[in-house]
């Protein structure tokens, strides 16, 4: 186990180690530094100690500690009363992968004892066989610290294989926190996941160096948990099955109000302009728009169709319109019933954002464009003199 060690001989009750700590677990007494149990044993007050009182022990973790470890854990992200729609995502994916290491699939839930059980059945109901779940007051609404908390207590007392993330809002700054912690390994916004058939170990797929390449990333043997926060709509939604039984293990947060650091005012939630990842038809311009003042004909044909407007990275990066729209592996990945791209030339990085849409319908003037390859539809064409007409007649089709 980490240790934080203070010689107390040594120490000259300088200060200097007190406004190091990210976490407030120093402290003075009796004119000598003291640490409490909030270190998380970082090492930032060795580093600052003019005269090396504090001695920082590492954990040593084995190869063995590391086959102890078992099951893959999905947490079940939450907000507003309503299950974050990437955690059933991850249910789904994450029953391949379980069944491919031999493990049970588990969803790690944390909140007010009065709001969790909804949730924990629902994630029973999209494929996990056990819930893990975490209550106290203080999970009510999502803060690092008691969340961080609550998941890294439950992670060392049950020891999983695999933990999962959303790569939401929420996602990302809370792994980070726990991997952090737990001193393990943390890919972000994985675009896929697999399971190594000889090691049996986590193979996770993420774009790397601006999108030009996808990056296969495997954790040390020595280090567990593996984990990784996967970007929502990589993976379709499992099918819903309120007739599974499942288990759920409760467990009560150890942490007190006066333990966080950070407090709840309000809540204000902002206005989203575009949502593309929830978005059920998409209509995307590319290269080929030529100009941001041409995107008015896609516009044109979303407002007809109720649709959410997209780009690819070119657009984007010509200045044509704002990032929030992009698709690709460094914009949004969306799963749309329908995805209509004009003028986009189809280029990996692009598909990767898009190619699982249930119908692709692909409009470009080059016959020989690579995003024809994976459409269900394609029209060869001037993309000015094609959306146009998709537009008059898709008016008159619904009466608009």
């Amino acid at each position: 186990m980490s240790k934080l060690i203070i010689d107390k001989d040594t120490c000259t009750g300088c200060e200097s180690c007190i406004p190091s700590c990210p976490f407030d677990a120093l402290s003075m007494q009796e004119g000598k530094a003291v640490v409490d149990e909030k270190c998380t044993f970082c090492g930032a007050c060795v580093e600052v100690c003019p005269v090396n009182a504090i001695t920082l022990i590492k954990e040593e973790k084995s190869a063995a500690e590391g086959t102890s470890a078992k099951d893959i854990w999905i947490f079940i992200e939450h907000e507003f009363g309503k299950v974050a729609s990437i955690s059933f995502e991850l249910l789904g994916q994450g029953r391949g992968l379980a069944d491919a290491v031999g493990c049970k699939l588990c969803g790690m839930l944390l909140g007010d004892k009065e709001a969790v059980d909804p949730f924990a059945k629902e994630a029973i109901a999209h494929g996990a066989e056990k819930v893990y779940v975490m209550e106290s007051p203080l999970l009510k609404q999502y803060r690092t610290d008691p969340y961080a908390e609550a998941a890294v207590s439950l992670i060392r007392k049950y020891k999983p294989e695999i933990v999962l993330f959303g790569a939401t809002t929420q996602g990302r700054d809370f792994a980070g926190r726990v991997a952090t912690t737990l001193e393990t390994g943390l890919t972000a916004d994985c675009t896929d996941l697999g399971i190594d058939p000889e090691t049996k170990y986590l193979v996770q797929t993420r774009p790397a160096f601006g999108g030009n390449i996808m990056a296969t990333i495997l954790d040390h043997p020595e280090f567990r948990p593996q984990m990784a926060t996967v970007r929502p709509k990589v993976f379709p939604m499992p099918p819903k099955d309120d007739s599974r039984k499942g288990e759920i293990i409760r467990e009560t947060l150890q942490m007190t109000e006066d333990q966080v650091r950070t407090k709840i005012l309000e809540f204000i939630k902002g206005a989203e302009t575009v949502n593309l990842s929830d978005a059920e038809i998409i209509v995307s311009g590319g290269r080929g728009m030529g100009g941001g003042e041409n995107f008015k004909v896609i516009r044109e044909l979303a407002g007809v169709l109720g649709a959410a407007v997209g780009a690819s990275r070119a657009a984007v990066d010509s200045g044509w319109i704002p990032y929030e729209h992009q698709v690709g592996q460094t914009g949004r990945t969306v799963r749309p019933k329908i995805y209509i791209a004009c003028g986009i030339s189809g280029s990996i990085q692009h598909q990767a954002g898009m190619k699982t849409s249930d119908i692709i319908v692909a409009i470009n003037k080059d016959g020989e464009a690579p995003i024809f390859k994976i459409a269900t539809y394609g029209i060869v064409g001037d993309l000015f003199t094609v959306v146009p007409m998709l537009t008059q007649e898709f008016k008159k089709r619904l009466g608009r």
